[in-house]
């Protein structure tokens, strides 16, 4: 194998990159190494679509608005099980395996939680080798490159695709024609529901098909991105005429749809851009799994006996309405038929409690831009209200708080009560998620139909997150318990068994400290701040938002400035408290939040009194690889949003599976992982769901809180007075206004905060306790990998099967 590796290297870096091995750059050697690979996977992938094809088994369409791959030629390497054939073929060609390796990019196609499980879900599907094809936008920019100047986040455009990319194949055979504006027409008088959309402005959707391999299986199933293109092009007649701007300009706004991810949609064309962007991926994609249904032979009336199409998140809401559309004006079907295979055929993964969880889209602007989906969304939402009205007499309050037409100026539609009424199941992600969507955001609609509830909590991929990301620990691991923990993670738990081993648990504190010292290392090269390697590595990396509460953890730093200018002298654990997020580019507090982060540490890092006891590093451009460097250095996992508001998080997840300790609410997946580890590896603070919400009943006023607090009313003291931002007065004040409203309560939770980090420092000093702590977490978050996540929506929704693929 390693001679067949060595040969297929060699014929690429000269026939596919034309360079004598002599004159090939890095970046070359990268290019050549990432199509040796493909080519290993091409004949499985080929085999696997030819089983896929011929199987009657059902096939799972995952349609998501994110992916966030991170890098994909380390993960494939695993994954093929030939790591070390290729680290020892390429030494053998005087080539650095790990220089090779960093030469890749990011794929730039999410932005936080949402699309990393995604990705972990399409590498758990192949690996459990259940058919699926994973299905979204290939954005030519992402979401942004995050710089930062003079504390500020700046957005500049994250160009993944400037040099192309070696692991996707373009298939042009498979292109597929969007539709937007125009009008209507009914032709058939004896088919009032089927209608003929003309007068289009039509966009091509061009496919790009990326490989996803199982861990050690012949399985290779698929990621279909689709790119926009203009049907017509450049128009040469008017460039010829030297009106070169306008010859380019119907190609410009077509390619647009899927040039970054989320757009700013603080105006009029940013909302029309990302409904664009939505409806363009779930047109494409319902075409394409029609097309591939059609072709096997499949009946469109047994649709759903073969196809599961799972939405993740609401962003791909409009699938509902454009099967409909499909099956109704291009295949003749009858719209209660319709409508029952739609319901059978998806289901809905809600993801946040926030307010975009109840996207909403105005009518005006659907029917300027959908004007046939509109039709369709208000004929499904006559056929609910008269179903509802029919189960409910006389309540039209229920109606009105269940329509999928909000009344108002103007007029909305509800995209996430079309996800749940269209969807035969929903599920939470989390335990507390699902309970408080029952209970809370989709009440009526759990009253009306309970069945339709589940709950999967979330999962990482083991692959990722420790075998690829934490190598030393997985050697470790591996060499105690079985080189099979990465097929199924809940086999580590043996290590709690070498806890008394004192060798195994200084090799263990040993993995943790290089791991620390490289971490180190990369924030001396990229930020020029020295750190402690000994000091506690304490870790926040998350999207910016309030309810993450990054602030809390901010003003606790500040907390702690405030104990060591009061007594210098006093007893302090060193601390590097290291941060990672991007804020949106419309959120100007979420960005103003990161202006004070680095502006604190300015004040801090630069203050000789404190002896570099306390360090603040903001890490930019937060990514998936650079993720890989972080989690397996952290020794604390910052999980401190208000309770009640995050889904689940999978960021604990990461952190737990490699030793850090959480210190967090009792939200989202903390609570479960609190059960799995125990309260005494865990440090649990704050409000619990039913106290915010008393809190809230009473009228919360957080002058309560601050007035009571030593260290709040200094902090509230110093923003007053400008002292992290002497140079630009006021300059935080929208800040401090945030904190008088605070509607995510960080003064209520506060004080038992900065109590239980004192906790957490003294139990670092007992190095042999921390250590146990940390070991107890390793081995008891087996349960939160995402092979189990998907063996639970296989069965508890898609009822999908797996399907092997034969070496």
């Amino acid at each position: 194998m390693k001679e067949k590796f060595k040969r297929i290297f060699k014929h690429h870096l000269v026939c596919s990159i034309a360079k004598r091995p002599e004159n090939a750059t890095t970046y070359d050697k990268y290019n050549a190494l990432a199509l040796t690979v493909r080519d290993l996977l091409v004949e499985k992938w080929i085999a696997t679509d030819e089983v896929y094809s011929k199987s009657r088994k059902k096939e799972v369409f995952y349609l998501s608005l994110e992916y966030l791959m991170g890098r994909v030629l380390g993960n494939a390497l695993l994954n093929l099980d030939i790591m070390d054939i290729a680290d020892e073929a390429l030494k053998e060609l005087g080539c650095k395996i790990v220089n090779i390796r960093e030469e890749e990019v990011d794929e730039g196609l999410g932005n936080g939680g949402l699309g990393r499980l995604a990705a972990c879900f399409l590498d758990s599907l192949a690996t459990l080798e259940i058919p699926a094809i994973g299905y979204g936008i290939r954005y030519d920019y992402g979401i942004f490159k995050q710089v930062i100047e003079d504390g500020y986040q700046v957005e500049q455009p994250d160009n993944w695709l400037k040099w192309g990319n070696p692991w996707e194949v373009c298939r042009t055979s498979c292109c597929k024609n969007i539709k937007f504006y125009g009008h209507t027409e009914s032709r058939d008088p004896s088919k009032p529901y089927k209608k003929v959309w003309i007068e289009t402005v039509d966009v091509r959707a061009v496919p790009y098909d990326t490989p996803i391999p199982g861990y050690k299986t012949n399985n290779i199933n698929t990621l279909r991105l689709w790119s926009a293109q203009s049907v017509d092009g450049f128009n040469l007649n008017l460039f010829n005429q030297g009106d070169y701007i306008n010859a380019n300009l119907e190609s410009a706004l077509s390619e647009n749809i899927t040039k970054v991810l989320y757009p700013n949609d603080n105006n009029y064309q940013g909302k029309e851009l990302r409904l664009k962007q939505q409806y363009f991926l779930v047109s494409a994609t319902l075409q394409d799994i029609i097309e591939s249904q059609l072709e096997r032979g499949h009946d469109l009336n047994k649709l759903d006996t073969y196809a599961a199409i799972q939405l993740n998140d609401t962003h791909p809401a409009l699938a509902i309405p454009e099967l409909m559309r499909i099956l109704i004006d291009d295949y003749d079907f009858e719209w209660s038929r319709a409508w029952e295979i739609c319901e059978k055929t998806f289901s809905y993964t809600n993801h946040t409690l926030m307010s975009e969880a109840l996207e909403k889209w105005s009518v005006p602007l659907l029917e300027h831009l959908l004007p046939r989906v509109l039709e369709i969304i208000y004929d499904i939402n006559y056929f609910f209200m008269r179903k509802l009205a029919n189960h409910c007499p006389g309540d039209n309050e229920i109606l009105s708080r269940m329509s999928l037409i909000e009344e108002g100026t103007p007029k909305m539609v509800r995209m996430a009560y079309m996800a749940v009424y269209g969807s035969h199941k929903v599920n939470g992600v989390a335990e507390l998620h699902t309970e408080l969507l029952k209970n809370g955001l989709f009440n009526d609609f759990y009253r009306f139909s309970p069945e339709r509830f589940v709950n999967v909590t979330n999962g990482i991929t083991p692959r990722r997150w420790l075998l690829k990301s934490n190598p030393l620990l997985a050697e470790l691991i591996s060499e105690k318990i079985d080189k099979n923990w990465p097929k199924n993670l809940e086999m580590i738990s043996k290590l709690t068994e070498y806890a008394k081993d004192k060798k195994f648990m200084q090799r263990f504190r040993d993995i943790k400290q290089q791991n620390k010292e490289n971490l180190a290392n990369y924030i001396m090269e990229n930020n020029d701040i020295k750190v402690d390697p000994n000091s506690i590595f304490d870790v926040q990396i998350k999207r910016l938002h309030e309810y993450k509460r990054q602030l809390l953890n901010i003003l606790h730093v500040i907390a702690l400035y405030i104990d060591l200018k009061d007594d210098p002298n006093a007893p302090f654990v060193p601390r590097t408290i290291i941060f990672g997020a991007k804020a949106a580019p419309g959120y100007h507090l979420a960005k103003l939040i990161i202006k004070f982060i680095n502006s604190v540490a300015e004040v801090i890092n630069n203050d000789i009194e404190i002896q570099d006891k306390l360090k603040i590093v903001f890490l930019d451009n937060y990514r998936v690889s650079l993720a890989e460097k972080i989690i397996p250095a952290a020794d604390v996992s910052e999980q401190i949003s208000l309770a009640g508001t995050e889904a689940s998080g999978t960021g604990n997840m990461k952190l737990a599976l490699n030793g850090a300790l959480t210190i967090g609410t009792l939200d989202g997946a903390n609570i479960e992982i609190k059960d799995a580890v125990g309260e005494e590896n865990i440090y649990i603070f704050g409000l619990n769901v039913n106290e915010v919400d008393e809190l809230r009943a009473r009228g919360y006023n957080p002058w309560e809180f601050i007035n009571k607090n030593y260290h709040l009313k200094r902090i509230m003291d110093l923003l007053d007075k400008n002292f992290f931002n002497v140079a630009e007065p006021e300059l935080f004040k929208p800040i401090i206004d945030t904190l008088h409203n605070d509607y995510y309560m960080l003064a209520a939770d506060f004080e038992d905060y900065y109590s239980k980090q004192q906790q957490l420092a003294q139990d670092f000093l007992d190095k042999d306790k921390w250590a146990k702590m940390s070991l107890e977490n390793v081995a008891k978050i087996g349960y939160f990998s995402s092979d189990r996540s998907i063996k639970d929506y296989a069965s508890k929704i898609w009822n999908a099967k797996p399907l092997t693929v034969k070496g």
